[in-house]
């Protein structure tokens, strides 16, 4: 993919924000308000809410294969009580094996998708305490999309700042 067919592919992730927090509008991008290590803390206001609402979010390709890109969204709900884990992965996925996931060496599970959009497939998972802390602590994320059955492609993806930018997320 080259780098202006990146961007766009980024740049329509981020706009898919709006769709993942709720919000439809023309300021769906969110202005990155902080970035801590490898991820960015982007806010918005969504149509019809009072606060704005922040995400922390990293976009990464696979390394051997730069057509398979991955958007991992981190957002606390709008009433506060529960965290979510967002990954928008490409079109044309195989759905039924889900989102695999392991930190360092640690299988942690699967995910399922739980709908399309125009950007991409969304894997969704509240993320309960222990992942919270697995992901603070642990160095590297992988992310594991199947193009076939037999076919895992590993998307690591750096942890270096995602636990102060989770300890900030409003």
């Amino acid at each position: 993919m080259g780098a202006s067919r990146w961007a766009r592919h980024c740049a329509a992730a981020i706009l898919g924000l709006s769709a993942l927090f709720g919000a439809s509008g023309a300021n769906a991008q969110g202005m990155v308000k902080n970035t801590y290590g490898e991820w960015q803390m982007r806010c918005e206001t969504p149509a019809g809410a009072t606060a704005e609402q922040c995400a922390l979010v990293q976009n990464v390709a696979a390394e051997d294969r730069p057509n398979v890109t991955l958007v991992i969204i981190v957002l606390k709900t709008a009433d506060g009580k529960s965290r979510l884990l967002r990954v928008v992965a490409p079109l044309g996925i195989l759905l039924p094996s889900g989102l695999g996931l392991k930190i360092d060496q640690t299988d942690i599970g699967r995910a399922g998708f739980v709908r399309c959009l125009a950007t991409g497939c969304v894997a969704e998972v509240v993320m309960e305490d222990s992942l919270i802390s697995q992901m603070k602590t642990g160095q590297t994320a992988t992310f594991i999309v199947f193009q076939t059955p037999e076919e895992g492609i590993g998307i690591p993806v750096s942890l270096n700042g995602f636990a102060g930018g989770f300890d900030a997320l409003p």
